[in-house]
């Protein structure tokens, strides 16, 4: 599937507002969004910086927002679908961008995906972790009502670490033989369908 950017109600009105931003300042733009790019739960500007931008991009609130955000989406479809410089300057143009923007953010892009895709590679969907599993084994004797028996147990630690905090946050929980085999399984399961995918 290749990169196939849809002209949406939304898009044509940011369209409208970028081919006005003037041309010395839409690198600086451009350069800090690609900068923020990967990162999840960060706002690419600051209040503060937004409304600098605002009076400097002479752009209302609503409308610079749609200027970042459509610029975001462009960008993270180019990561999406490894858009070559060529193909994301001709869809750029069908969107009706002028020709010296559709430059500016063919150039960046030429210049900066390999290490865009690459963090957005590295990017996490969940924000935990499995870093490490500790385990062992134990054999319950006996029990106040049976006198003999045995019942083996499995004993695990999970240390969990999350991307937003240092701390590792510890799991831990037990399995019989039985519940132990049916997680073995489970585990093959999964195995199988991703080496069908890779």
């Amino acid at each position: 599937m290749s990169l196939n950017l849809a002209a949406t109600p939304a898009i044509k009105r940011a369209v409208v507002h970028i081919n006005e931003l003037d041309i010395s300042k839409f690198p600086l733009l451009l350069t800090r969004i690609l900068s923020k790019l990967h990162l999840k739960d960060e706002r690419t500007f600051s209040e503060e910086e937004e409304e600098k931008l605002q009076s400097s991009l002479s752009l209302s609130d609503t409308d610079l927002e749609l200027v970042i955000h459509t610029l975001e989406f462009i960008l993270h479809q180019a990561a999406y679908h490894t858009a070559k410089p060529g193909i994301l300057g001709q869809q750029l143009q069908q969107l009706e961008l002028e020709e010296e923007k559709v430059k500016v953010i063919v150039d960046a892009w030429k210049n900066t995906a390999a290490d865009v895709v690459s963090k957005l590679r590295q990017r996490s969907i969940t924000p935990k972790r499995l870093e490490e599993i500790n385990w062992r084994l134990n054999l319950q004797m006996a029990q106040s009502s049976k006198a003999k028996m045995k019942l083996p147990n499995a004993m695990f630690e999970l240390g969990i670490s999350d991307e937003n905090s240092e701390n590792k946050e510890k799991i831990h929980f037990e399995m019989t033989h039985d519940e132990l085999y049916s997680f073995y399984s489970q585990l093959e399961t999964i195995q199988k369908q991703l080496d069908g995918l890779g």
